[in-house]
């Protein structure tokens, strides 16, 4: 395994100028090891696609580039150069692709994995799928076929300036109503376990 770990330890600034999908999944201390090793195992497999993953608290991948957290000027970097983005359901990471005018590939942490405490991210990136505001895909059995398709056609998975300014106010929103409809339900389901667990 030491023989490629060089390769994940990369700089940024020395990636080849080759289509880049960029994996992001977030800061959460929970692991996110399903996503990352997907990311590892297809982008060693790819030789016309580099692989770049911030793997947060999950294991760094041995056999493509990633860093466990980004600065700011990094990450706007790697947003402008992703062909493909791929992100955990996280509110502040999809904006932030969306706002680099990347429509991101999003795969929401999974509670019943060890991957989150709640099901909110699920809840908001499905809404949000719904919204047409992200690529929902919350199997990697899936993630093959989601960026092989829009590699092919990288329109797809982007967001034009003209068209985001124009929505900027309606998506904000979007954003707050789903945040909030997702905030609203934890509660109810916290509060129906307490009151369950207080008659048991």
């Amino acid at each position: 395994m030491s023989a490629v770990r060089p390769r994940a330890a990369l700089a940024i600034e020395s990636l080849p100028l080759q289509p880049l999908v960029l994996v992001l999944v977030g800061t959460d201390h929970h692991r996110f090891s399903r996503l990352v090793e997907w990311a590892d195992t297809w982008g060693a497999a790819q030789e016309d696609v580099e692989v770049f993953v911030q793997h947060g608290s999950t294991p760094a991948p041995e056999r493509v580039a990633g860093s466990s957290l980004l600065a700011h000027e990094q990450m706007q970097s790697l947003l402008a150069r992703a062909a493909v983005v791929i992100s955990h359901g996280g509110p502040a990471t999809i904006m932030e692709a969306r706002r680099a005018g990347a429509l991101p590939v999003v795969v929401p942490r999974d509670p019943q994995r060890g991957e989150h405490v709640d099901e909110h991210q699920q809840l908001f990136s499905r809404r949000m799928g719904q919204e047409g505001m992200v690529r929902l895909c919350e199997d990697v059995e899936e993630l093959d076929r989601v960026v092989r398709a829009a590699l092919a056609v990288p329109e797809s998975v982007r967001v034009s300036a003209d068209a985001e300014l124009a929505r900027k106010e309606v998506s904000a929103r979007r954003v707050g109503a789903v945040i909030g409809d997702v905030v609203d339900h934890a509660r109810r389901r916290r509060a129906g376990r307490t009151r369950w667990s207080g008659t048991s």
